[in-house]
Formats: C-alpha cells, structure tokens, sequence
C-alpha cells in the first residue's frame, strides 16, 4: 500500500522513508532490535518453515492462512485508526493514504511472486529470519529478489502496467 506523507510545509514525500529528517545511528538502533524480534516471532511461529510454505500450497495446512489472515485483520484495523484518529509519523508528519489504483500489472506481479515463494519456500519477509536461523541456501533466494527487484525498477517503465 502506498502512503503518502504530507510533512509540516506542505512537501509530499512518496513514503515515509523519504521523510525530510535524518536519524542517528543510535535512533536507528530501534530498527534494527525490532527487526531482531520480529525474525524471532518468524522462526517462533514456524512461518519460515519451507514445510509450512508447502503446507500452504497444498492446501493440507490452515496455519499459514491463519498468520496471513491474522496480519490482514491488522492491517485493516490499523489503517482504519491512522484515518480515524489522525495519528502521525513518528515525526509528527500527517499521513495520507490515497485510494489504490487496479493496474493489470498487478495480476502478473501476484503471480510471479506466488510462483516465486512457492519454488523457493520464501517470501521478503522471512528472509533474513530465514538466512539467521542457518539456511544459507536462502542467500541465493535473497540475491535473486534483489536481483528482480532491480530488472523491475530498470524496466518498469517498458512494461505493460
């Protein structure tokens, strides 16, 4: 979903990434040990588990649909309280979230990527989670969705959106 932030003087940034303000390493810390923790609840709740990624697929399990369903509840829970309550950026910055766009593209991208994470048992996500637990093999999955990621970003603009 893209999310649009309005800063304080009336500049549009594209995410909140972009925002104007520049953190310090020691501020950058929190990333980094909320990442940490996040992998642990992954590898926790086995859903880097390439067994439970087939599970899915061959619809013999429901604990991946369960996770999905589970983060979707909370996604749209989420954006609901940010529009309702008019929370901030954590740098005060309003958020606007503009209405989504159905592109065909899209279609062909959610099929690439099921494809993807149904061969290689991973998706962005778990990646790292993924390499940390000492599934090096993953390392060749990672520089492969870098890899994708770039021939998208270079093509992107030539290709039927």
């Amino acid at each position: 979903m893209s999310v649009l932030i309005k800063e304080k003087d009336d500049a549009n940034c594209v995410a909140p990434n972009l925002t104007k303000k520049k953190e310090s390493g020691l501020e950058l810390l929190k990333y980094l040990i909320l990442g940490v923790l996040f992998g642990i609840v992954f590898v926790k709740a086995e859903i880097i588990s390439w067994f439970r990624i087939q599970e899915m697929f061959r619809l013999q399990s429901f604990h991946m649909y369960g996770v999905i369903g589970s983060a979707i509840v909370t996604g749209i829970i989420s954006i609901q309280l940010i529009k309702r309550f008019g929370i901030r950026s954590m740098h005060g910055e309003a958020i606007h979230i503009p209405k989504k766009e159905f592109r065909k593209g899209q279609i062909i991208g959610g099929l690439t990527f099921g494809l993807g994470w149904a061969l290689t048992g991973a998706c962005p996500g778990p990646l790292f989670a993924q390499i940390g637990s000492g599934f090096t093999v993953i390392i060749v999955t990672l520089l492969s969705a870098i890899a994708g990621t770039w021939v998208y970003g270079r093509f992107a603009d030539k290709l039927p959106n």
